[in-house]
C-alpha cells in the first residue's frame, strides 16, 4: 500500500498511473479484498476508541478527486464502523461572503478535527488550488504562494498533534463516463446527478495537470498524498482502510488509565 504514496518534490504524470490496478490482489481478487477490508474496519473500531479516550492526538483523511471518483463511498464503506461522535466528515462549498473576507485558509483551519477526533475533509482547502485554477481565477504565481501556505498550515497542524492523510482518488475519464451514466440511467441515483458534472468534464485534461502540479507540490513527509487507484472501488476502500489502520496504529494509543482515586476492588453498586 505504501506504493501509492506520492513521495516529496517528485514529478507526476497520472497517465503512466493505472487506475484500474489492483496491486497484489491481482489474482486473489475482489472476494479476498472485501474480506481483508472488513478486518480493516473492524479494527478501526478499536483504534478510534483508543484515540478518543485519550484525546491528545487528532487525525485528518483528505479526500480529492474528479466528479464521481469515489468520496462519498469511501466515507460510506471504510468508516461504517466507527462511532459517530469521534468522526466528523466537512465538505467545503463554494466560500460565503463572510469567507471569501479573510484568507483562503480561515474557514478550513476552523474545521480541523480537535483532538481525539477524525476528521474527514470530503474535498478541501485542496479546491483553491485546483477549480480556482483551471478556470482562471487565480493567476500561477498565487497558486504557487497557495502551495507554500497549505503546506506550512498543514505542517503546523501536524506540530499540534494532528496525522494528516491526503487520498487523490485516481479514476479513468472512461469510468467517470460509465458511473455518469449509471446516475442518469438510475433513478435511485439521480439526485446525485448536476449539468454542472458534464460542464467540468469538458476541462478533464485542465483538471489533470492541476492535480499533478498540487500532489507534487504538497506531499510532504508530513502530509503525504496517496494516489489510490479507484476503478475498482472494492480495491480503493482496501488501500484507504489500510493507511488510516496504519496512521492510527503509529500512534501506539491504548486504553487510558483509569482515574486514580477509584478502587475497583473495594467498589459496589448498591
Amino acid at each position: 500500500m505504501k506504493n501509492h504514496r506520492v513521495p516529496p518534490e517528485s514529478r507526476l504524470n497520472l497517465s503512466e498511473i493505472n487506475p484500474s490496478d489492483t496491486g497484489d490482489y491481482q489474482k486473489s481478487g475482489k472476494s479476498k479484498a472485501k474480506a481483508v477490508t472488513g478486518k480493516l474496519v473492524d479494527k478501526l473500531d478499536t483504534l478510534q476508541e483508543h484515540l478518543y479516550a485519550n484525546n491528545n492526538r487528532a487525525l485528518l483523511i483528505v479526500l480529492q478527486g474528479m466528479d464521481t471518483s469515489g468520496k462519498d463511498g469511501t466515507i460510506k464503506h471504510v468508516m461504517s464502523g466507527v462511532n459517530p461522535q469521534g468522526c466528523k466528515v466537512v465538505t467545503f462549498k463554494t466560500p460565503s461572503t463572510e469567507e471569501l473576507g479573510h484568507d483562503f485558509l480561515w474557514r478550513v483551519h476552523q474545521k480541523a478535527p480537535a483532538k481525539g477526533q477524525i476528521g474527514i475533509f470530503n474535498r478541501s482547502h485542496y479546491e483553491d488550488v485546483l477549480i480556482t485554477r483551471v478556470h482562471g481565477l487565480i493567476s500561477d504565481k498565487v497558486v504557487k504562494q497557495r502551495f507554500n501556505q497549505i503546506n506550512e498550515f498543514e505542517e503546523l497542524l501536524v506540530e499540534s498533534g494532528t496525522t494528516i492523510l491526503k487520498f487523490f482518488l485516481h479514476i479513468s475519464k472512461d469510468e467517470q463516463k460509465k458511473r455518469l451514466e449509471e446516475r442518469i440511467n438510475n433513478p435511485e441515483k439521480r439526485w446525485k446527478f448536476s449539468t454542472g458534472d458534464l460542464e467540468e468534464r469538458k476541462f478533464w485534461s485542465q483538471y489533470i495537470h492541476a492535480f499533478e502540479t498540487m500532489l507534487a507540490a504538497t506531499s510532504t513527509r508530513h502530509a503525504p498524498w496517496y494516489i489510490v487507484p479507484a476503478n475498482h472501488k472494492w480495491y480503493r476502500n482496501l488501500v484507504i482502510a489500510d493507511r488510516i489502520v496504519d496512521a492510527l496504529e503509529c500512534m501506539k494509543l491504548t486504553s487510558p488509565p483509569p482515574a486514580a482515586d477509584i478502587n475497583f476492588d473495594t467498589l459496589k453498586i448498591e
